[in-house]
């Protein structure tokens, strides 16, 4: 029992263990990492991007003489990055896929592994070189936070079990473990600066506190410097150093001092051994620890030394008189928790009865919890102090230390709906933490985390980190990964990146038939307007925004498998193109779509053993082809009108004059009369193309020009609503388009004709026709009457019975 309390005591003062920020388990994989200084100048929390420029920043080594801190062979990296317009940031750049990879290669704990190749050493560098207003300042704080946390994470769930541990059954570990964290983070800091510290002094002062006399000046500044460092050490849990420190100084007993806290072990009592062996720890433990109190309260002695023997003894006030920051706070509060808890366990045990008389009513009966201790720093005193407690990752670290996961998650809510934007890496923090939590299988604010995603995928779309984004939208839950993946891809322009994107999203797991479906369906109806009615004048050219409805075709091209879905989300569009006599916009789409679609459609569903294609994707293939027998009717008439309005025009005659400008003007007659000829002829064949194509759409096959052939399908009322209202708006225009190319070629015999197609009921055209338009038809059939009669046949062109 005596050594088991003894070990948890010594937990308390040196308890070392590794907080590598290691994923896997082969030898190697650790980084440590050298940390910024605790005390620096100016606080620098809840930095945004904007404000980095602005901070300040200490070196870890400000006010330790003769310290060395970093190695030469990073100059050349610094100097290279000290170039660029943000070499901080530079720097950092590649942690954003570092952590994806990570994750990606550990999904189960990757979060231990993610800074393994942390170049915090080239930041420091840099740092020092670019000034003390610098945005690398603020990046690297910003990166050393993040590394403490991750080791704070580390500890607490890897070398605890947290999951499986209730908290209440484990909290003197939880305490050592933080304690430690803290010791170590300081220990980082200050490297191995006491080794060259010089003193003036090297022989033991005498002792003033007894004799009430002076110190000689050269004593008194070393012991001043000694105290400090030897309280620094202390901090950083490096107590075996701080006595080798003293002896160094020729203040052995001082050192001795620093040992009484061991817990007295005699094991010749037990082990019936001839042989004695050495005998451990403190007989009178409780009277050293008494002594250290008394001299924690002696107001005579320097503040350091006070808080030395303030550390060893548990008394929190002397303690917190030396600590000028949150972590310096915490780790006071901590380690006297710890102390505490020891001894209780020792009066519990029996252990400690004659130590129990000695210890002072207000450690005894103190009852201080980790809430308790965060309550009380968010109601310091002290400005800096108070400053950091609101600090993003001492936050953080809070609810971690207390394992309030709600209560992080909230903290996270309200951070992002503030006004201010978060630092690209604390919202990449925030995303790995809750993805390892998530890794853990820990109850969480399903809300939160989304958000948190959403708000990482954000950036990353922002920042044009088009490798990362599929991999993290993949965590969100799929509908609404989809929809992100889709917005995502509307923002990718360079045709080259596409296919990319897309086999990123398999690679991820997530649907690309939905998003791609989902970005060209967003894309297609914005700027949504009701079908226009052909008799409005339209603006006809093709815009900006036509550009990327053409455009977004392209994402359901790049996959056979989906040339189904490509066909009816052409059709779609061109619908509305068509609507609005956006010829030449329908004709891009048109060409967009693969040749062999039809046939590739086909042959996916025999591949399956399907004898026919769904009802679905038959109905997409006809409106395919009814379109296409729109645009060729469309373009015909174009050609006919082109060359119509181009006819060679007759030579004006020349007054007679000589013989050689007569032979002239007959030369340019007979060129103008075979020019006529030829054009007249063009003309015939382009009024035979014409009226044939547009036949075509008139006479449809199977039904009619936009009419599904198999109703089996799923309705569809947008669908069918449109293609009802281009059968009113086309094929009337069409119709006067036909009549028009007939009468201007002086066919009113045919035009009269088209009457009847019009009016047939196999056909019911008339249908389509609105009463003004049947109107206005009629009275150009009218027109092609009249110029008959003037023929000398009657009005229907036939001759006239005698």
């Amino acid at each position: 029992i005596t050594m088991s309390l003894s070990l948890s005591l010594s937990l308390s003062l040196s308890l070392s263990l590794s907080l590598s920020l290691s994923l896997s388990n082969s030898p190697g994989s650790r980084c440590f990492l050298h940390i910024g200084s605790r005390r620096s100048n100016a606080s620098l929390h809840n930095l945004d991007d904007s404000d980095w420029t602005n901070s300040m920043y200490t070196s870890p080594v400000s006010g330790m003489e003769n310290t060395s801190f970093f190695t030469d062979d990073i100059t050349n990296l610094s100097s290279a990055l000290l170039k660029e317009d943000d070499p901080g940031e530079a720097a950092a750049a590649s942690l954003f896929p570092e952590f994806l990879g990570s994750f990606l290669k550990h999904s189960s704990s990757a979060v231990f592994e993610l800074l393994e190749e942390y170049q915090v050493d080239v930041l420091q560098s840099v740092v020092l070189r670019a000034g003390q207003n610098s945005k690398t300042a603020g990046v690297r704080w910003l990166l050393l936070q993040e590394n403490c946390t991750w080791r704070l994470i580390t500890s607490l769930y890897r070398y605890l079990d947290r999951v499986q541990l209730a908290m209440e059954d484990d909290i003197m570990t939880d305490m050592v473990l933080v304690v430690d964290w803290l010791e170590s983070i300081a220990k980082d800091q200050i490297g191995d600066f006491s080794d060259n510290i010089e003193y003036y002094a090297k022989n033991d002062p005498d002792a003033p506190l007894r004799q009430q006399r002076p110190l000689a000046d050269l004593d008194r500044e070393d012991d001043v410097r000694l105290l400090k460092n030897l309280f620094t050490l202390i901090r950083a849990g490096m107590t075996e150093e701080a006595q080798r420190l003293c002896k160094r100084c020729g203040q052995a007993w001082r050192a001795a001092t620093l040992e009484g806290w061991k817990l007295y072990h005699d094991p010749n009592m037990t082990s019936g051994s001839i042989e004695l062996q050495p005998v451990e720890g403190n007989p009178q433990r409780g009277i050293w620890k008494a002594c250290c109190w008394r001299m924690a309260e002696e107001e005579q002695l320097n503040r350091y030394e006070r808080a030395i023997y303030a550390s060893l003894s548990g008394n929190l006030k002397p303690l917190l008189a030396v600590c000028e920051s949150w972590e310096d706070c915490v780790w006071a509060h901590f380690r006297v928790m710890v102390d505490s808890l020891v001894e209780k366990d020792l009066m519990s045990s029996g252990m400690a009865h004659q130590e129990v008389e000695t210890l002072p009513r207000e450690y005894l009966e103190a009852n201080w919890t980790m809430e308790k201790v965060f309550e009380e720093l968010q109601a310091s005193e002290t400005k800096r102090v108070l400053e950091e407690t609101r600090e993003h990752y001492h936050v953080i670290q809070k609810f971690v230390i207390l394992g309030d996961l709600d209560g992080l998650l909230e903290e996270f809510s309200d951070w992002l709906t503030a006004s201010k934007p978060l630092p690209s890496h604390l919202l990449r923090f925030m995303t790995h933490l809750v993805l390892f939590f998530r890794s853990l299988g820990l109850a969480l604010k399903e809300e939160v985390c989304v958000d948190v995603l959403k708000a990482y995928v954000s950036l990353l779309i922002r920042d044009q980190q088009t490798e990362l984004v599929a991999s993290y939208v993949s965590q969100l839950p799929a509908e609404l990964a989809t929809a992100q993946y889709a917005a995502f891809l509307e923002t990718v322009n360079q045709p080259e990146l596409r296919p990319r994107c897309l086999q990123l999203a398999t690679d991820a797991g997530l649907d690309v038939a939905a998003i791609t479906k989902l970005v060209v369906e967003t894309v297609r109806e914005r700027d949504e307007t009701e079908f226009t009615h052909h008799s409005q004048t339209l603006e006809t050219a093709t815009t900006k925004e036509d550009l990327r409805k053409i455009d977004v075709i392209d994402w359901l091209l790049f996959d056979p498998a989906h040339r189904a879905e490509s066909l009816k989300q052409s059709n779609a569009i061109m619908r509305k193109f068509l609507a609005l006599q956006k010829h030449d916009a329908a004709k891009a789409v048109f060409s967009k779509v693969p040749e062999d679609s039809m046939r590739e459609i086909y042959c996916q569903w025999t591949g399956v053993g399907q004898t026919t294609a769904p009802a679905e994707d038959e109905n997409a293939i006809r409106e395919h082809l009814c379109i296409r027998a729109y645009l060729e009717a469309h373009e015909a008439f174009t050609d006919w009108f082109s060359h119509s309005s181009s006819a060679p025009q007759k030579p004006a005659p020349a007054p007679e004059a000589k013989f050689t400008e007569r032979v002239a003007n007959e030369m340019r007659e007979k060129e103008y009369e075979s020019s006529l000829a030829a054009w007249s002829a063009r003309l015939d064949v382009l009024t035979e193309d014409v009226k044939e194509r547009i036949y075509n759409v008139l006479l449809f096959v199977d039904g009619g020009w936009m009419i599904d052939n198999r109703q089996d399908s799923e309705q569809d009322s947008e669908r069918s609503h449109q293609m009802a209202a281009l059968r009113s708006l086309c094929l009337p225009r069409l119709s006067f388009l036909l009549l028009s190319v007939l009468q201007n070629s002086s066919r009113h015999q045919e035009a009269l004709r088209l009457a009847d197609i019009i009016s047939s009921d196999q056909h019911r055209l008339y249908q389509v026709f609105s009463k003004e338009e049947l109107r206005r038809f009629l009275q150009k059939l009218r027109e092609s009457s009249l110029a008959l009669l003037d023929r000398g046949v009657d009005p229907l062109g036939y001759e006239l019975q005698p």
